[in-house]
């Protein structure tokens, strides 16, 4: 076991625990002392509980001394994006609007983490609203990436990208609406998962676009990511869009092969206009994947950049609908890029909007149809590593706007149809900043992204890696 127990991933971390090899105060403080290094450079964390951490820490080995077991992940402590509502705590959703706003409710999938026997550490920073793909945040500032600290980590789940890969929380709930997962994971070189639209429950979760709204981890390793779906996914009464259909087994098929599977390369669009270094790691991923036993076709999907416009206008409505009141009666305390997004959904009219949403099953029909002779797809999460701060600052960066729309290019499509995505660490630039591929799933399969993603990660270490504390 490593020296630094903050260093172990979450499912090492939560078997140490158990077996007493590790107690619950000594995760809790060493995850304390990386923050108190790491959170004056990176901005990751809105707030931090260290007394209360300690003292729930101390509880759970207390409660583990007499036998009593709360569940699979006792005693280990985490951290959420700040959008998680969690029963008398402060949840500012990034926001200024909400800066005060104490929760009278636990988001299910919180809760169901909770039941499972975490320690909350603090609530970590994000994008204003989820609303953004960068980072930024107007009032709270940006998150800094821990590989590069003038370099993004992506959004809107910053902190938790940015916290994971720093080894600040052994895991981190995100969000996925348009790429706010895989966009945090391709980033900072963590494992990320965006679920099925209904997988997990979204009750008690801020809402940004009713039909894409998709709630997934980030963590180090594809197992992490498994335990953490395994203990969220499944009905709810409190949310009517969750899947009543039972889990699949996600424990066992990580322990599987890659041999046997079939993984299609698209033809067109993930592969243009890449930069040569994420051109290079998609070949170089590829090849691994071959040498695990897949076999390798190409696939002609339907045009993917109608599916990312229908995801930006069902998204920008439904948005600007969930915010009207505050549009109306404040504003002046929105950030002037989020504001700018919000007040364009409301110019949108809803003919529009009918149609996108018209046209989603088909859209899905038609992909299906496309990628009916494998078991997913590989595409790179975005075609550049992550640009700097300055860059990609709206109303700073002289190309900003273009940045922000070569950023988000290959994630939204994969949110339009619902569909779960898997983005796996799968390589380092020559500056050392992490790229990360994403496989893309069939609806409520992620079972089969989890399987071929646990096989990448036993054939290479980019999840191991860590960025070095200046």
């Amino acid at each position: 076991m490593s020296s630094e127990p903050a260093l172990l991933s979450l499912t090492e971390a939560a078997q140490a625990i158990a077996q007493k090899r590790l107690s619950s105060r000594e995760a809790t403080q060493s995850c304390l002392d990386r923050i108190s290094q790491w959170q004056p450079r990176l901005n990751a964390f809105m707030a931090i509980e260290a007394d209360a951490a300690l003292a729930a820490a101390e509880a759970a080995d207390a409660a583990l001394a007499k036998g009593n077991v709360w569940g699979a992940l006792h005693g280990v402590p985490l951290a959420h994006k700040d959008m998680y509502y969690d029963a008398g705590k402060v949840v500012t959703c990034g926001s200024r609007i909400r800066r005060d706003f104490v929760a009278t409710t636990t988001a299910t999938a919180l809760r169901r983490l909770k039941d499972a026997g975490t320690v909350r550490l603090g609530s970590l920073q994000m994008s204003e609203f989820a609303y953004g793909p960068t980072g930024h945040n107007s009032h709270y500032g940006p998150v800094h990436n821990p590989w590069a600290l003038d370099h993004i980590t992506g959004g809107s789940s910053s902190g938790s990208g940015a916290a994971v890969a720093a080894r600040l929380t052994f895991a981190a709930l995100g969000s996925d609406t348009g790429g706010s997962v895989r966009m945090p994971a391709h980033f900072c070189g963590v494992t990320g998962l965006k679920t099925t639209v209904g997988r997990v429950s979204r009750a008690g979760a801020m809402p940004l676009s009713q039909s894409l709204d998709t709630v997934g981890p980030l963590a180090r390793t594809v197992l992490d990511c498994a335990l953490l779906l395994a203990l969220m996914a499944g009905a709810d009464p409190d949310d009517p869009t969750a899947t009543t259909a039972p889990p699949q087994d996600y424990a066992a098929a990580v322990r599987q092969p890659m041999k046997g599977l079939t993984v299609g390369v698209p033809t067109a669009f993930y592969v243009d206009d890449l930069d040569p270094e994420v051109a290079r790691i998609l070949e170089e991923t590829i090849a691994v994947f071959r040498q695990e036993g897949a076999a390798i076709v190409q696939v002609e999907l339907p045009d993917q950049r109608q599916l990312s416009a229908a995801c930006q206008l069902v998204q920008a409505v439904e948005a600007a609908a969930f915010h009207k009141r505050w549009l109306i009666e404040r504003p002046q305390d929105y950030g002037p890029q989020v504001l700018m997004r919000l007040q364009n959904g409301l110019a949108i009219p809803g003919v529009l909007y009918l149609e996108a949403m018209r046209w989603r099953a088909p859209a899905l029909a038609a992909h299906l149809a496309a990628v009916a002779g494998v078991d997913a797809v590989i595409a790179p999460v975005a075609p550049v590593a992550a640009p700097t701060i300055v860059e990609s600052d709206v109303g700073n960066g002289p190309d900003a706007d273009a940045v922000i729309q070569r950023l988000t290019r290959f994630t939204r499509a994969v949110n339009y149809l619902g569909l779960p995505s898997l983005a796996i660490p799968s390589g380092f630039t020559s500056k050392g900043l992490p790229v990360g591929m994403q496989l893309i799933g069939r609806p409520f399969d992620e079972a089969m992204l989890l399987r071929m993603g646990a096989a990448f990660q036993r054939a290479t270490d980019f999840h191991a890696r860590l960025p070095k504390a200046a």
